[in-house]
């Protein structure tokens, strides 16, 4: 039998994000700059930001003929100066981890007219003095000289609103099971990404330690979510709220451009996972409107917006 789908909802908040398009020579070297651009970018718990590739280009659809990759990246929207946090997470990243990758370039993908970063002309700093102004491949960019030849970057990068976590859990029988029916959900969400624009920050994915808000530490501000682990069920103090025969829980999260995309990219990891073999249930975690305004219902008929 299918899992169950609970009646519920995921609670999404509002962001805003960037988009990162590099291009490399083969899929090797784009693949090494986009784990390297998107590492320790899981969660915003601890993190600069959150972010993920997003889509994959082919070389028809990137500005230098080449094979392409856009990457997504998140802050919360409720952070102070969030707008200089989220350029200074841009700024490391491109200036680390694709301008130090073999053989990439790296081009704007969002509107720069009205809000955006001067994210060429710092990293091209870099050049010492070398650097210059051009265009190439109709885009206005610098070129800094580096010892392997050159790296191209557009001059501005706009940025815009988003939202950030969308979720779902997946409740298994067996640690197999939720583990399988999450692979398979976030391979579902990822596929829709050229329709959806959406990116799931997690490690393939996905995330094995859900947490809630808040912690008995001070220092701390999210923690383990105590009531859904299986093995702290039948503890003292703890009053569990996992269904009977769940063995395991695991979560995908997934942040993109709007409500609509993300419950899109939603029903699409529903549907991938539904007939996972040891899957009981799939519910999602909220926290009555207190984290953000934007619900994404796990039953399509009441989604709105």
């Amino acid at each position: 039998m299918p899992a169950v789908v609970e009646d519920t909802y995921a609670e999404a908040f509002r962001s805003i994000y960037s988009e990162v398009l590099v291009t490399a020579r083969d899929a090797t070297w784009l693949n090494h700059a986009v784990v390297a651009a998107t590492g320790n970018a899981s969660s915003t718990i601890l993190c600069d930001c959150e972010a993920a590739l997003s889509r994959s280009l082919t070389p028809a659809e990137t500005p230098d003929g080449r094979i392409g990759a856009i990457l997504q990246f998140h802050v919360p929207r409720f952070w102070k100066e969030r707008e200089v946090k989220l350029e200074r997470s841009l700024l490391v990243r491109v200036s680390q981890n694709i301008l130090t990758c073999p053989t990439t370039a790296c081009f704007n993908v969002l509107p720069a007219e009205e809000k955006w970063f001067p994210l060429g002309r710092k990293v091209a700093y870099f050049g010492d003095g070398h650097q210059f102004k051009t265009e190439r491949h109709g885009r206005r960019v610098r070129v800094i000289p580096i010892l392997s030849g050159e790296f191209v970057i557009e001059r501005r990068w706009g940025w815009a609103e988003g939202l950030m976590g969308g979720n779902l859990w997946f409740f298994g029988a067996t640690a197999d099971g939720a583990l399988d029916a999450a692979a398979r959900a976030a391979a579902g969400a990822a596929a829709t990404g050229a329709q959806t624009r959406v990116c799931l920050p997690f490690p393939g994915g996905v995330a094995a330690s859900g947490s809630k808000a808040g912690s008995k530490y001070k220092f701390s501000i999210a923690s383990t979510y105590a009531e859904y682990c299986p093995t702290l069920r039948g503890q003292p103090g703890i009053e569990t709220r996992l269904p009977d025969g769940v063995a395991s829980v695991q979560e995908i999260i997934i942040n993109g451009p709007d409500l609509a995309s993300i419950a899109t990219a939603t029903q699409a990891a529903i549907a991938a996972c539904l007939d996972t073999p040891d899957l009981l249930r799939i519910s999602a975690g909220n926290y009555g409107g207190r984290l953000g305004k934007s619900f994404v219902y796990l039953h399509p008929d009441k989604q709105v917006g």
